[in-house]
């Protein structure tokens, strides 16, 4: 019984009805519409424009349309496209040709038996033994000449089907399976002026098809959020990642929409993606987004973890100078945003307005962000800002319960103009505590975090003391 084989004759067809719906973690759902044509009885059929990644036990083929009565006896999906070793295993025992060519051009062809291939499925190969002129060499005298592919060689991943049919059919049918090696990912662009905190930020998508196989004109879908996948394929990680969109006057690049507990989108136009290829489409472009940005000396990031530590403070203990910067801004629509965004790195860039270059300033990720959160991504330490932290004093009493430490913070704005620094101190001692003798007033966090807010003139310095009471 010849095989139907689904491959060339069908690029038309498949290329007009493929569908990718792919995820941020080296998984697509690969939808392929193939057009069969079934006699009444058993039909084998083969498709070779498979993933070369495919998961085999995910295949399904299907009428869509539900009409076809047919039923699968068994399926199969082989994964060894021939090649020289392959091939050499399918004629051992067997003489070939071989061909050789030398430095000055002189072209030889001689015959040897193959002995052993050297091929081994799955595993290391091993040095073939050809036979020639009555003499064993662990080499190929030249390169093989075969004269056929050999029985059952394929040339690319093949699956195949017998299918039972119970009359004569012709139909679409669908076939979907999962493959690895499709990843996406989603980058953004903070563009802001020389002067003031009202940005630009886009947002593009890149997808990589590293899957084995090439597709044109497929319809994309990227699911965002963390969808479970049990880690029983290597090449499978367990990160998914959003994406968004951003209305428009023009028509969007990219659709969104709530399915089920996470977020779909489509891409408007087709893909033609091949493989090894990365390819990228803007999803999001937010002209007036208001930014701020914020400068916090956080010098003593220190938690309390459930034991009481008593530790004296070490002599001449320094702590960091680094003011660190901070960029923020509200994703909701008052703010020009108002989107699913998902995680991934952002660039931030200011605009020269000297030659009007963009220069960058500073880079960091997001993760999955809902609509109507805040944002806040450190970009990096301010060059002209410098921050001092001192213990100042230190005193416990085991008998009655207490310790209590003095800390003395300096802040100096060595800059031309005008800053806002925040002081953060973590109370990380023991969870009762209590503040006094604060010099500047003092915002409550969370349980074991304060913050001082401190303005400074250019060129000014300022200091802010306290005393952290902590009992038990």
């Amino acid at each position: 019984m010849q095989a139907i084989a689904i491959t060339t004759l069908l690029a038309t067809a498949v290329s007009a009805d493929t569908a990718l719906t792919i995820y941020n973690q080296n998984l697509a759902v690969v939808r392929e519409s193939i057009p069969l044509t079934l006699k009444a009885g058993e039909n084998p059929v083969t498709f070779d424009r498979a993933t070369a990644l495919v998961l085999p036990d995910s295949v399904v083929l299907r009428d869509p349309a539900g009409k076809a009565s047919f039923s699968i006896l068994e399926q199969s999906y082989r994964n060894d496209p021939v090649s020289k070793w392959l091939l050499l295993s399918h004629f051992e025992g067997q003489e070939i040709d071989f061909r050789s060519v030398y430095p000055d051009g002189k072209v030889e062809v001689k015959s040897g038996k193959i002995v052993r291939s050297g091929y081994v499925p799955g595993g290391q190969g091993q040095d073939p033994i050809i036979e020639v002129d009555g003499k064993l060499r662990f080499q190929l005298p030249g390169d093989p000449l075969f004269p056929a592919l050999g029985d059952g060689s394929i040339l690319r991943p093949t699956l195949g089907w017998a299918i039972h049919s119970e009359r004569d059919a012709k139909f679409e049918a669908q076939l979907s399976y999962l493959s690895s090696g499709f990843n996406w990912e989603a980058d953004y662009n903070l563009v802001a002026p020389e002067k003031g905190e009202t940005v630009t930020l886009t947002g593009w998508v890149t997808v990589a098809n590293n899957s084995g196989t090439g597709f044109k004109q497929a319809k994309v879908k990227l699911v965002a959020g963390d969808v479970n996948i049990i880690k029983e394929h290597p090449e499978s990680k367990s990160d998914v990642a959003p994406l968004a969109m951003m209305k428009a006057a023009r028509a969007p690049a990219v659709e969104e929409k709530a399915f089920d507990d996470f977020h779909l989108y489509t891409l408007q136009r087709p893909l033609t993606i091949r493989d090894k290829e990365t390819k990228q489409v803007e999803f999001l472009r937010a002209p007036k987004v208001k930014a701020a940005k914020r400068y916090i000396y956080d010098p003593a990031a220190m938690r309390f973890f459930g034991g009481r530590p008593q530790t004296q403070p070490i002599q001449g203990q320094e702590f960091p100078k680094d003011v660190a910067i901070y960029w923020e801004f509200k994703n909701d629509e008052s703010n020009g945003l108002g989107v699913p965004l998902p995680k991934g790195r952002v660039r931030f860039y200011r605009s020269d307005d000297e030659d009007g270059n963009l220069e960058f300033v500073g880079e960091n990720n997001i993760d999955h962000t809902p609509r109507n959160e805040n944002i806040s991504l450190y970009t990096g330490n301010a060059f002209d800002l410098v921050g001092e932290r001192k213990i100042t004093n230190f005193q416990i009493d085991e008998r009655a319960n207490w310790i209590k430490e003095t800390i003395e913070v300096t802040v100096k704005n060595r800059s031309q103009e005008p800053k806002d620094i925040v002081i953060r101190e973590h109370l990380w001692r023991w969870m009762n505590w209590t503040i006094a003798n604060a010099s500047v007033e003092h915002e409550k966090k969370d349980a074991q975090k304060i913050e001082f807010s401190v303005k400074l003139a250019p060129d000014e310095e300022k200091k802010v003391t306290y005393t952290a009471r902590y009992s038990w």
